[in-house]
């Protein structure tokens, strides 16, 4: 009845289903060079694939420009913040690299743009699943239980608790000491899944243990909730929903108390892409997408957002929205 057997085994074996490749790190370094290519514990991302990723996506860009992509990738901010960090990754990842490069014909300069993750097509990038991945900070070492590679760049985060454990103590106990301790595995990260098998919850770098969020549904809201780490997993783990959440489902705000990351919850992922859905025929609808209904509280505001977003970055035309 421990962890590993009832828990962290079928996360693993469904994410290979879901096309994740998998790898178990706990003797990485036992017996000589990193099968994962790294020099040390301290680096959290895996350059090696980085590297044949980003020569995969960009056949037409120079290396040259894919170096210095990588070096802008991985180079150190510790003095940063952590979410300030974390959204100037968000942005590469989102918009590219941009790499000036010396023109070859002129006096000038010119601009070469690496992208870093396909968002057109989720199979041509590479997605590795680590079981017991160390990390090494400042002072300490910990390891963590699931970490999710998209590219080499560790965007999903995965902390497990036996079953007969209370979940909020993988935020409590766990969670808040790994950013505390190991805080550059999380410049790159997109979500964070905590789970007990039964409970599971996804936030943000940001969230607050009460902005931790179930996910219910995995690809339509007529289907009945279910409150499973299964459905956790293949609601927000399956890479072209990865995917999709990553780019389109992602916001950084100002407020009182300093910047703050938000990531869509289940009902807004649902309803803004089933009316991004209606925008198809939208001529036949009478130019009515239907009506975007949640209670009060629920985050209709930021839905709005990201369904904006979404069309501005997804959909080609000139679009106005209006707010009222």
């Amino acid at each position: 009845y421990s962890e590993d057997a009832l828990v962290e085994q079928p996360a693993i074996a469904l994410l290979a289903q879901l096309g994740w490749e998998t790898v178990n790190a706990y003797h990485e370094f036992d017996h000589g060079p990193s099968a994962l290519g790294r020099e040390t514990k301290a680096e959290v991302v895996l350059k090696l694939r980085l590297r044949l990723a980003l020569l995969r996506i960009n056949p037409d860009v120079s290396i040259e420009a894919i170096h210095e992509a990588i070096a802008e990738l991985t180079r150190d901010r510790s003095r940063m913040s952590m979410v300030a960090a974390n959204r100037e990754i968000y942005h590469l990842l989102k918009n590219g690299v941009r790499v000036p490069m010396s023109d070859p014909e002129g006096d000038g300069e010119t601009v070469e743009v690496v992208r870093v993750v396909d968002w057109d097509d989720p199979t041509q990038n590479d997605y590795l699943l680590c079981s017991q991945f160390w990390v090494t900070g400042e002072m300490h070492t910990r390891r963590a239980d699931l970490v999710g590679f998209v590219n080499g760049l560790p965007l999903v985060f995965i902390e497990l608790k036996a079953a007969h454990r209370r979940l909020e103590t993988a935020f409590t106990g766990n969670l808040r000491d790994y950013k505390d301790t190991i805080p550059q595995l999380f410049w790159p990260n997109a979500l964070i899944i905590l789970s007990n098998g039964s409970q599971s919850r996804v936030g943000s770098v940001t969230a607050g243990w009460e902005h931790f969020a179930e996910w219910k549904k995995v690809g339509s809201e007529d289907e009945p909730g279910r409150v499973s780490l299964e459905t956790m997993l293949r609601g927000v783990c399956e890479p072209a929903r990865l995917l999709n959440l990553v780019e389109n489902f992602t916001l950084f705000q100002e407020v009182p108390g300093g910047l703050i990351k938000l990531t869509a919850k289940n009902h807004q992922y649902l309803g803004v892409n089933n009316a991004l859905a209606a925008m198809a025929d939208i001529r036949q609808r009478d130019g009515k997408l239907g009506v975007f209904w949640h209670t009060q509280g629920s985050g209709k505001s930021v839905a709005m957002i990201f369904f904006a977003q979404k069309v501005l970055r997804k959909l080609a035309g000139n679009w106005t929205f209006l707010a009222s």
